[in-house]
């Protein structure tokens, strides 16, 4: 079997609102990476059963929504991925589950990358992107009952996307600043987190006149942190993060595992770092904003902590 590898992804920008119809930024992350693969030997390793047990079940969901017609978007030769699943087939993958960075969306993009029928190549014109943000939308909602296509995408196409909206997504060139004090860096909790119930919880809040009225401040900081970073107008990053933190904080506190939220109050008043979440939350990731690496470093020094980019 050709070995394929699809990457991790981050949305640096746009957590849950990207299901609203507004704009995020996520990028690919080679850091993390996972590809399909038939095992060598015949030993029962329990990892590799676990992945080949997923894909049996995501087969079987595959299978019912073919036969209830529903995947107009594309079909997929599940004749072959069943017997390659009788051979053993797993997803050999670093990519941390739980985490926020696409554990599934690269399982997605592996499986629709080696059982398409009449496969999109990864051809970058914005009708293409729609078509296969749709096409990843059905298959991923296995996963998370509801998706907005996005995690798997970034994984197949290995670029930075920016998403307007859900008919407005295009290639975008990111900064690529390894210099300077400040940093945008990943957090890890150390605690997996359940994509599903997350978003649940997000679409039962969206029910309440309330919430959706504060919401239009977070969309209003998130597109602004959105337009500077791709300015590269750091200051100006810094202080819309610090309100979008300080927004999540108070009306996503569910999203942040219990043992953040003092250290993430903390990094808002003394103003030495802004978290946000990577994803859903809830555990995982978390992404983290600084003037002073070094000086958050030192008071995150319980966590590991991974660069993402430096100003």
């Amino acid at each position: 079997m050709k070995e394929s590898l699809f990457p991790a992804k981050i949305l640096l920008f746009g957590e849950y609102v990207i299901l609203k119809n507004s704009s995020g930024l996520s990028i690919p992350h080679n850091i993390y990476k996972g590809t399909l693969k038939v095992p060598s030997n015949s030993g029962l390793d329990k990892n590799i059963l676990y992945s080949n047990s997923e894909i049996k079940k995501f087969h079987n969901f595959l299978s019912i929504y073919a036969r209830k017609k529903k995947c107009i978007s594309t079909k997929l030769d599940l004749k072959k991925l069943h017997e390659d699943i009788q051979k053993g087939i797993f997803f050999h993958s670093n990519i941390p589950q739980g985490y926020g960075v696409g554990s599934s969306g690269a399982l997605v993009a592996a499986i629709y990358d080696k059982y398409a029928k009449n496969k999109l190549n990864k051809c970058f014109k914005k009708q293409n992107i729609i078509i296969l943000k749709k096409i990843f939308s059905q298959m991923e909602s296995f996963f998370h009952g509801k998706s907005s296509g996005i995690d798997p995408l970034i994984c197949y196409l290995n670029q930075p996307l920016f998403i307007r909206s859900e008919t407005d997504i295009s290639i975008i060139g990111i900064p690529k600043k390894n210099t300077g004090k400040g940093a945008i860096f990943l957090l890890n909790s150390g605690i997996p987190s359940k994509t599903n119930s997350m978003i649940k919880l997000f679409l039962k809040k969206l029910k309440h006149d309330s919430f959706k009225t504060i919401l239009i401040e977070f969309i209003k900081y998130n597109e602004k942190c959105i337009e500077a970073f791709l300015k590269e107008d750091f200051n100006i990053l810094l202080k819309n993060v610090k309100l979008l933190s300080n927004w999540v904080f108070h009306h996503f506190s569910p999203m942040i595992s219990k043992d953040f939220l003092k250290i993430w109050e903390y990094g808002i008043f003394n103003n030495i770092y802004y978290l946000k979440l990577c994803g859903s939350g809830g555990g995982g990731f978390f992404l983290g904003f600084t003037s002073n690496y070094d000086l958050s470093k030192k008071k995150l020094k319980k966590y590991t902590m991974e660069v993402l980019f430096r100003f």
